[in-house]
């Protein structure tokens, strides 16, 4: 642990120089945009990438259980309680934006060099956080790792899960030299949080509306994910006659369609069909099996679970005129989170007077909010568009933001 001031960094970089240099990290030249899912080469590249910058800043970097990295800027006399944390993510969804999580990490970074630059001295501990798995791209559970780290997943859980090759999570732990054993809730780790700032790209058309570069979250849209499986029979795609077929793809087709119709009747509601796997997948084969997977947002928990209701009643019964079957698994459920209200309003008063507005995007910090006073500032995306290549922060509001966070934890770390 430091027990000596950290002196100003003599490598500060502005956030945009720091989000340059990753700018080749896992580019898809197939989807476009960036695949980074969790412990993949290009993931580790940046876990690699922020190690490094961390440590050049003076902080002292440690891995816990869960495969969380933590940067620490330590206060000589004080252990590393009542912290002041901020962080993100370094995974991506594929093909996803360049924004979405390394520009809350790299605004970090960035905040740090500018508080050295200020001399600031910090009277409580800062650290940075950066959580794996976030988006769920991989494993198929979003915030995989803070919900192990709060504990609104069970290790048996999340060990068992499997990506698309058929390795388990506890598999590929093993092979990135963690211990699945090890992983769970960490309350002594929780306890450390005495405050956890997260700062991320919107994803949405707010703070362009609004004509504002910085904003504060008010809430998060309650979501959830469930595995919808429908199964028919396997056949020749030549031999079989269109009459004598039951074909889970034309069952999962038509329940595709009424997620779509059911969603509409729903102010409010966002349901969305954006994975569909059939099995074995054979161009000439008429499928045994679709899996598809069903991603539903709504202000009100009640609704959500009415709307997921109606599309599993929706996918039973074109399923049954096709002659199929389908099953439908929870694969991850959030409540909608309401942050904390003085949190929001002192992030409100420290930025400016930057506005509140809702988002319906996930975050680690809708996770930890549950357990530590927890807020989020959002930095103005021009296109509106997220989770696609289209995924944008013009550089000043980048160095907006990066300073609205420096600010921010001068005011709660001073």
């Amino acid at each position: 642990m430091t027990t000596t001031p950290i002196p100003p960094s003599t490598t500060a970089q502005s956030v945009v120089s720091l989000m340059d240099s990753i700018a080749d990290v896992g580019r898809d030249t197939a989807r476009g945009g960036y695949s980074r899912p969790v412990y993949s080469t290009p993931e580790l590249d940046l876990r690699s990438w922020f190690v490094e910058a961390a440590e050049r800043r003076g902080l002292e970097v440690e891995t816990d259980r869960n495969g969380i990295l933590w940067a620490w800027w330590d206060v000589p006399g004080h252990d590393r309680t009542d912290a002041v944390v901020t962080g993100s993510h370094l995974d991506s969804v594929p093909g996803g934006g360049a924004y979405d999580g390394p520009l809350g990490v790299a605004s970090s970074l960035a905040a740090v060099d500018v508080l050295q630059q200020r001399g600031f001295a910090p009277s409580r501990p800062i650290a940075i956080a950066v959580f794996p798995e976030e988006e769920g791209s991989r494993f198929g559970v979003a915030c995989l790792g803070s919900r192990l780290f709060t504990g609104a997943i069970t290790p048996a859980k999340a060990l068992n899960l499997r990506d698309a090759e058929g390795s388990t999570f506890a598999d590929v732990l093993r092979a990135n030299g963690q211990d699945p054993a090890a992983v769970g809730v960490d309350r002594a780790g929780l306890e450390r949080i005495g405050l956890f700032l997260e700062l991320h790209v919107e994803q949405g058309r707010g703070l362009v509306d609004l004509d504002a570069p910085v904003g504060v979250a008010s809430s998060i849209l309650g979501h959830g994910r469930w595995r919808l499986s429908v199964s028919g029979q396997g056949n020749h795609a030549g031999t079989t006659l269109m009459a004598d077929r039951r074909d889970p793809m034309v069952a999962a087709a038509r329940a595709v369609v009424a997620v779509r119709d059911i969603a509409l009747l729903h102010e409010s509601a966002r349901a969305t069909v954006g994975r569909l796997t059939p099995v074995p997948g054979g161009t000439n084969v008429i499928a045994s099996r679709v899996d598809f997977w069903l991603d539903v947002r709504h202000p009100d928990d009640a609704v959500t679970a009415a709307v997921v209701e109606q599309i599993h009643a929706a996918a039973r019964a074109v399923a049954a005129e096709e002659g199929c079957t389908v099953d439908l698994v929870e694969e991850s459920l959030s409540a909608t989170v309401h942050f904390d209200t003085a949190v929001a309003t002192g992030l409100s008063a420290a930025t400016g007077g930057s506005p509140l507005l809702p988002t319906g995007a996930g975050h680690d910090a809708g996770v930890l909010s549950a357990h530590v006073p927890t807020g989020m500032l959002f930095v103005r995306n021009p296109t509106g568009v997220s989770h696609s290549p289209e995924e944008l922060c013009e550089d000043a509001d980048a160095r907006t933001g990066a300073v609205a966070l420096a600010d921010t934890l001068a005011v709660h770390a001073g």
